[in-house]
């Protein structure tokens, strides 16, 4: 079992999953209430890395982020480093491959919120922002967690975009997916076996956690 590798996909996915709680909550939201009328050009973006196979993604993420793009020149002028087969790189990708599983969930607890609600909150004097707060957020708190969750377990276990823009470097951007990978190449099923069972136990606990914190939700506030 490689610990490290576990270590470091648990590390990558913690930070992923963060970033994209803050980022997903402002643009479903957007998504859900806008009446722009390319709106639909904005859900084909986010929705685009859950149709892309991952090496396609991370093969162009690669090409903008190294040094020899432009994006990649600045930020190795700025920074003086390149992101590539780095931890900060695979942020980068984990962040863009797995931003539609925090969106759509995000979406769909934001589409169930009765829109009276929302006008009586402004009539009473909130302001959109309070209103989003106290009243939105609490009744969507179930899409949140599956969100978080999704974010979470689909980081955990992606591979193509990992390998493709971090590499294979122990300690560095070397993933359990990655390690199982290597394990499988060497003939070490053994290993693999175990490396690949803890993956999927802790995947299926975060899963069923997810599914009772929403059959639970979805018990207390029916009108969500």
């Amino acid at each position: 079992m490689d610990w490290i590798a576990l270590a470091l996909s648990l590390r990558l996915a913690a930070v992923t999953t963060v970033i994209l709680l803050a980022l997903a909550l402002p643009l479903a939201w957007w998504l859900t209430t806008t009446r722009w009328r390319w709106r639909h050009v904005a859900d084909a973006l986010v929705a685009l890395p859950m149709l892309l196979p991952p090496t396609v993604l991370g093969y162009y993420l690669l090409l903008a982020l190294g040094p020899r793009s432009p994006v990649g020149a600045l930020l190795l002028r700025l920074t003086g480093t390149s992101l590539p087969f780095t931890f900060p790189g695979l942020v980068v990708g984990s962040v863009l491959y797995s931003l539609p599983f925090a969106v759509q969930p995000m979406r769909a607890s934001f589409a169930r919120v009765d829109q009276e609600l929302l006008e009586a909150a402004w009539c009473l004097g909130a302001s959109r922002l309070r209103t989003f707060s106290r009243v939105v957020l609490p009744l969507s708190r179930t899409g949140i967690v599956a969100a978080a969750v999704l974010t979470f377990v689909h980081t955990l276990g992606e591979f193509g975009v990992v390998l493709m823009l971090g590499g294979n470097l122990p300690g560095r951007t070397r993933t359990v997916s990655v390690a199982i990978y290597d394990q499988v190449q060497s003939l070490d099923y053994a290993a693999a076996n175990r490396t690949a069972g803890v993956l999927v136990g802790l995947s299926f606990a975060l899963l069923a956690l997810t599914y009772r914190t929403q059959r639970e939700g979805a018990t207390r506030w029916p009108t969500t």
